[in-house]
C-alpha cells in the first residue's frame, strides 16, 4: 500500500475511474450483442432500431474516452454494413 497522500488519492481515482470505464464498456458490448440478436433472428425493423441505439452508446463511449475514434467507428461501421446486409 502507498504512503504518500497523493499516491493513495490516484489508487482511489484509478479505481473509480476503472469502474466506471468497465461499466461504459459492458453497456456496449450489451448494445452490440442485442444488434447481433436481431440480426440472427432477421428481424430488420429490430435490427435497425438497435443499430441507432447501439450506435448512440458506442458514439458516448468514445466521446468520455473509453474507446478510442477509430475503434468506435469500425465498431459502429460493422454493425451498419451486417444491418445493411439483411434481406
Amino acid at each position: 500500500m502507498a504512503n504518500i497522500k497523493s499516491a493513495k488519492k490516484r489508487i482511489l481515482v484509478n479505481r473509480t475511474k476503472a469502474e466506471r470505464n468497465k461499466a461504459i464498456k459492458s453497456s456496449v458490448k450489451t448494445a452490440i450483442k442485442k444488434v447481433r440478436v436481431a440480426i440472427e433472428a432477421n428481424d430488420k425493423e429490430a435490427a435497425q432500431a438497435a443499430l441507432l441505439a447501439a450506435t448512440a452508446t458506442i458514439d458516448k463511449a468514445a466521446t468520455k474516452g473509453v474507446y478510442h475514434k477509430n475503434n468506435a467507428s469500425r465498431k459502429v461501421s460493422r454493425l451498419a454494413k451486417a444491418v445493411n446486409a439483411m434481406e
